[in-house]
């Protein structure tokens, strides 16, 4: 098993591999290994032990498409002993009432995998009506909330102490 970092991530637009690749460089390149489901499926999730794991989420709270090819996929997955942080991008002005809700939806799939989660990240800064990527208090999002169409310039502030946050919580 990979002492390295899985950095697992579909993209359509360009936004989360932009996301992904400016969490990789955080981490440092030489730990993080970047998968694009598109090109690299699901296959590999269960070689890490440390995972970081991104979706956007599309219209009225749907799962990016690379992610709906495979989502069956990961129910064959065993995931436990594994630390895993994730991180969604959403447009919480557009779409406020959907507001990473695939991100929510990814996170009961990995839980129920046997992930263990880490990188819950406050709710403060944002302006939405729902979202079912909440934690049960409430207080937090189940991982990094980015949303590139209304809060770009926000993200590598973001990125940089979410990454400090997860790097401390993995059990590295």
């Amino acid at each position: 098993m990979s002492k390295e970092i899985g950095l697992f991530y579909g993209s359509t637009t360009g936004n989360t591999e932009a996301c992904a690749e400016m969490i990789a460089e955080q981490i440092s390149l030489d730990r993080v290994r970047l998968h694009d489901l598109a090109a690299d499926g699901v296959d590999q999730l269960g070689d890490y032990q440390y995972l970081v794991v991104g979706m956007p989420t599309w219209d009225y709270g749907e799962l990016q498409e690379d992610w709906s090819d495979v989502w069956s996929e990961l129910d064959d997955i065993d995931l436990t002993g594994k630390q895993c942080a994730l991180f969604g991008l959403g447009d919480q002005i557009g779409y406020g009432e959907w507001f990473l809700d695939a991100m929510g939806a990814l996170h009961d799939k990995l839980v129920s995998r046997g992930a263990s989660m880490v990188g819950y990240w406050p709710i403060e800064g944002y302006s939405f009506d729902e979202s079912k990527a909440l934690t049960e208090d409430q207080a937090s999002f189940v991982g990094l909330a980015l949303d590139e169409d209304s809060q770009a310039d926000k993200s590598p502030e973001r990125i940089e102490t979410w990454v400090l946050q997860i790097l401390s919580e993995f059990d590295i």
